[in-house]
């Protein structure tokens, strides 16, 4: 299919509303429900070429936000650091990284479904992969299907509808300059048991 990209650069689009629910949604899971955020946002430029396809070289507005970062604040008073770019070419930062009284804890990245997940401990000097401790070995995309089948779904409406209100809060809050409290929240979800 050629590339189609008009649809991130308009209203309901943007990097937020893209990748947002997958990093949110990994950090409720973490962290716990979101009490309130603070949000900035700008454009990098009005206007982006197509560089692939039959559209090649057509220019489409950009009529959103293109970087979104922002302050979670969770129920638990744990705070995250959100930042989603569709301006951004690179980085090396680690796709989620939790910084504790214990160490760091680098997990990858939500949108992957599979990965390694890494600590620093506090008195370290090095990196420290870890095993499996929950979830389903190999499992990728497939494992809605089975945790479906095999208990009550932890991909719940509340949890999708709180999900929404801290990313449309987040872009409310960028707009309006200042944090928003949140009216929705959610039980934390529990975590995958571990299959082999």
């Amino acid at each position: 299919m050629a590339p189609q990209p008009d649809f991130y650069y308009v209203a309901g689009g943007g990097p937020l509303l893209d990748m947002g629910p997958y990093y949110i949604t990994a950090l409720i899971h973490l962290l716990g429900p979101v009490r309130a955020v603070t949000g900035a946002a700008s454009r990098l430029r009005g206007e982006r070429v197509i560089g692939s396809g039959p559209r090649a070289g057509e220019r489409i507005p950009v009529e959103v936000d293109s970087h979104v970062s922002g302050v979670l604040e969770h129920a638990g008073g744990a705070l995250t650091t959100i930042t989603t770019s569709f301006d951004a070419v690179a980085t090396t930062a680690a796709p989620i990284e939790v910084h504790g009284e214990a160490g760091t804890l680098s997990v990858p990245d939500p949108n992957q479904f599979d990965g390694e997940s890494r600590l620093f401990p506090l008195a370290g000097r090095e990196w420290h992969r870890f095993q499996l401790s929950a979830g389903y070995a190999g499992a990728a995309r497939g494992i809605g299907l089975i945790d479906l089948v095999t208990s009550e779904g932890r991909a719940s409406g509340e949890l999708a509808l709180h999900v929404l209100e801290v990313m449309t809060s987040l872009l409310d809050s960028a707009a309006q300059g200042r944090r928003i409290e949140l009216t929705t929240t959610v039980e934390r979800p529990s975590a995958v048991p571990f299959t082999p």
